[in-house]
């Protein structure tokens, strides 16, 4: 981004120069969204400085031909020189255009790689979670036979104390 300062400067004409053809059309319309204003100053982006630089270029009148003014098969066109600067204005629009869709074009492109990569470590953490919900519920079935079995002994032997009568029990028998 480069203040109009910087602008006029490298054109070596005024600020005020430049701040008069940013407003008159065509060129006004096209820096729509290719300025800002930062800290009170205005910005001008790289395309929206192509198109203000162009503005300024000299337009050479053409000697193969005289600009037609008036009606031409009942059309009325406009001087030449103007329909010029009005294509210089154009073209250099497209190009802006064009550079804008190239980087989407290669954001689109990383995002649709880190999709990709999320998706694979989603895959890899669910397999680690599945994995880990098996290994938890093998624990857990062991810890339950491990627990069945460990109640069934302390089954038996508790049994024969209690089928032992008070006075075998009291005599130690």
């Amino acid at each position: 981004m480069k203040t109009v300062r910087q602008i006029a400067d490298e054109l070596g004409v005024s600020k005020q120069a430049v701040f008069k053809k940013m407003k008159r059309e065509p060129l006004s319309t096209s820096l729509r969204g290719l300025t800002s204003t930062v800290d009170g100053r205005l910005m001008v982006s790289v395309d929206g400085e192509t198109l203000v630089k162009s503005a300024f270029l000299p337009q050479a009148p053409s000697t193969d031909h005289q600009p037609v003014d008036g009606a031409v098969d009942g059309l009325v066109d406009a001087p030449s020189t103007e329909v010029d600067g009005l294509i210089s204005v154009l073209q250099a629009t497209i190009d802006t255009l064009q550079g804008q869709l190239e980087v989407k074009d290669r954001q689109i492109e990383q995002q649709a790689q880190t999709i990709t990569r999320l998706s694979d470590a989603l895959a890899a953490a669910q397999q680690t979670a599945a994995a880990a919900q098996a290994l938890h519920a093998g624990t857990m079935h062991q810890q339950l036979l491990s627990g069945e079995a460990g109640d069934d002994q302390q089954g038996q032997e508790s049994e024969p104390s209690q089928k032992r009568s008070w006075i075998s029990r009291f005599f130690g028998n």
